[in-house]
């Protein structure tokens, strides 16, 4: 069957505020200030939390290595899980797109570096779990996009045809994984790298979310 595979962060809703803010309170807890900026630094965001507190650390001028960065981790991931919804919103015409697409005989699945548990947690908290038939996060198999097994999993767990699916995503991390799976990739425009993703050349580019059922239909026979 034929099958759309969604990244969540960036792609499916806009997590960045409360991804900076759980980073802020790692460097609150330090008394380090707030270095980092929920709007300019919302790229960062969506590349994970060691991202952000390496960015974090580089900013403040300090001596940091990668033990302080795994030390902060834990703090970031117990904040974020605690405050994962108080600013995150889907983008526009998320649930009716999605709506439509299941009447169109698509089957929905989510491929996200977010470690599973969060991702679960939030895909309940923003009430669309239920129309997705699979969710694989970063700590779900021994591997995460962009190896293709990620993704390959995922489509494997939906039942859908490798060579009938679609990868829809926001970064230079979401094409490789659907370049290196054989899959098409359609990437967002309205995320944070904006007009800027068409250098990755996808198969092709979402403006609206209200697009994509046709552009699908186009892609897929």
């Amino acid at each position: 069957m034929k099958s759309v595979i969604f990244d969540l962060d960036g792609t499916l809703a806009d997590t960045s505020a409360d991804l900076i803010a759980a980073a802020t309170a790692c460097f609150d807890g330090i008394g380090q200030g707030k270095p980092l900026d929920a709007e300019a630094d919302a790229l960062t965001a969506f590349h994970g939390g060691r991202a952000m507190l390496r960015l974090g650390f580089e900013r403040l001028g300090v001596d940091w290595d990668e033990a302080a960065v795994d030390a902060q981790y834990p703090i970031l991931l117990d904040y974020y899980g605690d405050h994962i919804a108080v600013h995150t919103t889907l983008y526009p015409s998320v649930v009716p797109t999605l709506e439509e697409l299941r009447e169109r005989g698509y089957l929905l699945g989510i491929c996200t570096n977010k470690p599973e548990g969060l991702a679960e947690t939030l895909m309940v908290k923003l009430g669309i779990r239920e129309m997705f038939g699979a969710l694989l996060g970063a700590d779900t198999l021994s591997v995460r996009k962009p190896d293709p097994e990620h993704l390959w999993e995922t489509i494997r767990r939906l039942g859908g045809d490798l060579k009938r699916s679609v990868l829809i995503g926001d970064t230079e991390n979401d094409r490789s994984a659907a370049r290196n799976a054989g899959v098409p990739s359609v990437l967002v425009t309205f995320g944070p790298s904006g007009e800027a993703i068409k250098a990755l050349e996808p198969a092709a580019l979402l403006n609206h979310f209200s697009e994509l059922p046709d552009l699908l239909d186009q892609m897929i026979d």
